[in-house]
């Protein structure tokens, strides 16, 4: 109750509360400024997987789809009668487009990957600018019954509320849980409610009442079994871009995992990329790992940086004299994979059940820089440098914290690309080990999965030549190891600048020299 002065005295008057459609709008703004963010996020998720560097792809996505509702808020100027109809159908057409986003665009990359990025960005500006139309129609239909103050407030808060909730659950919650394509589609079907709760709520106002139930019901019907078929969608997919069956598929808040089998073995793909191939991964992780622990003489402990497969875990383990191996590896869901799961566990010889081994699921650069530990060998295991978020991880600040891990007796080593398909890349690795003060030794094997591939060994007293090997070996001969450290001519070392965290020149010039070998 509030008073009201007037002539003579003091009256009282009811003042009207929220009408309960003004509490449903705001409660739909709620819900539209998540699905319009989880649409952003998945466009930005599936480019970074699908086209690498995540920084350049979320900077595009972003901007792109920000561009986007600016145009939508514009052009809502030119809905100026039936609001609530025009509202319904743009929630129909986001729930479908946004929806479908992943689905449409994991196919794309599988079956028509030339036009990936077409229908990339243009799903993305599409879905932009539907989102941008709607907040200005909801405002709209709430100034009925608020004055500016408020309805700009309110409608703000709940955007605002929104945004942060799936901002949250993306990366926690929805995507390990429920994998892109069905968290995709189930915010669309999130988005084909709020379009039945308009029906519903303006049904009064509504032309055709019966026309916007059948669409409403259509578009829900299709998203709907598009949330039950999300993995044969995924599957048919998968099928389409890798060459042999898959049999384990998972997307983390990281990467994602895709095992697949065929008549050569298991072969283990992160965000599309080849990681190793069970006929010839013993070739990578022997050249790997055996070098540095074998010049070493008797190392007792050490540490494998990614590497979450446990392959360069097993090749440490050889040795006698190790006591404790600490593998620090950034997403749990590998490490988790290759302890438990009976298949992938086989190939990496249990090594990450051994008793010694202990597990450090964190961001390597951050563990070298908390611990205080010293290692006799460390084997940094870390994908090649597609992104800024690799990338970081063979700058010469991550190796002045190697440095400091290091034993006076110790050896590091890196897995650096290839040398022949990457050479200044190689090279680039090189001169920024040298530039913090290791002294380095380059070198280099074949593998038939990859072709000519880089190692580095970085320590602080020249490296030796070692004069024996564990026995087990299937590649590595002390006379083979001899030759892995000649650089023929079209590998020799080149100029090469220094990649620090403030430029990352890596990441472009590793970008540039695959891309060649791709077109």
């Amino acid at each position: 109750m509030a008073f009201l002065k007037v002539e003579g005295g003091l009256t009282n008057v009811k003042v009207a509360g929220p009408r309960p459609i003004d509490v449903a709008l705001l409660t739909s703004v709620f819900v539209i400024a998540a699905c319009g963010l989880l649409y952003e996020l998945a466009a930005g998720a599936l480019a970074s997987y699908l086209l690498g560097d995540s920084v350049l792809q979320f900077s595009t996505i972003i901007g792109t789809y920000l561009f986007a509702m600016g145009i939508g808020s514009w052009l809502s100027r030119y809905f100026e009668t039936h609001l609530p109809a025009h509202f319904l159908r743009i929630e129909l057409l986001v729930a479908l487009i946004g929806g479908a986003l992943p689905a449409v665009l994991f196919l794309a990359n599988a079956y028509v990957p030339g036009a990936f990025r077409f229908l990339l960005y243009g799903m993305v500006l599409l879905v932009g600018t539907l989102v941008g139309l709607e907040i200005p129609l909801v405002m709209r239909i709430l100034k009925r019954n608020a004055t500016l103050k408020d309805l700009v407030s309110q409608v703000l808060t709940f955007d605002y509320l929104g945004a942060l909730a799936v901002s949250l659950a993306f990366p926690i919650l929805l995507v390990p849980k429920l994998g892109l394509v069905r968290t995709g589609l189930l915010f669309g079907f999130m988005n084909a409610a709020i379009a039945v709760w308009a029906l519903l709520l303006f049904k009064n106002e509504l032309r055709n009442l019966r026309a916007h139930a059948w669409a409403c019901a259509a578009v829900m019907g299709v998203l709907g079994a598009g949330i039950f078929g999300a993995d044969h969608l995924t599957k048919l997919a998968d099928d389409h871009f890798y060459q042999d069956r898959i049999v384990l598929s998972s997307a983390t808040p990281y990467q994602r995992i895709v095992v697949t089998q065929g008549r050569q073995g298991a072969r283990l793909y992160l965000n599309g990329n080849l990681q190793f191939a069970q006929s010839d991964e013993y070739r990578y992780h022997e050249a790997l790992v055996h070098p540095v622990m074998a010049a070493q003489g008797a190392p007792k402990k050490v540490a494998v940086l990614g590497g979450g497969d446990g392959m360069a875990v097993r090749e440490m383990l050889k040795y006698p004299s190790v006591e404790a191996v600490t593998l620090v590896e950034l997403d749990p869901a590998m490490t988790e994979l290759f302890k438990s799961n009976a298949m992938m566990s086989a190939l990496n010889g249990q090594a990450l059940n051994d008793v010694r081994v202990r597990i450090v699921n964190t961001d390597a650069f951050q563990w070298l820089q908390q611990t205080d530990e010293v290692f006799d060998v460390i084997v940094v295991d870390f994908p090649d440098p597609t992104n800024f978020a690799i990338g970081k991880l063979f700058t010469a600040s991550f190796y002045a914290l190697l440095d400091k891990r290091l034993s006076a007796s110790g050896y590091a080593v890196v897995q650096t690309t290839s040398p022949l398909i990457a050479r200044q890349s190689f090279w680039t690795v090189v001169q920024t080990m040298e530039s913090v003060g290791l002294t380095v030794k380059p070198y280099h094997a074949h593998v038939p999965s990859f072709g000519e591939w880089g190692f580095v060994i970085a320590s602080h007293r020249p490296w030796r030549e070692p004069t024996s090997l564990p026995e087990g070996m299937r590649f590595l001969t002390l006379p083979t190891l001899r030759l892995m450290f000649d650089f023929p001519l079209d590998m020799a070392r080149v100029p090469a600048e220094v990649n620090r965290l403030s430029n990352q020149v890596l990441v472009n010039t590793y970008e540039r020299e695959w891309g060649k070998l791709e077109h």
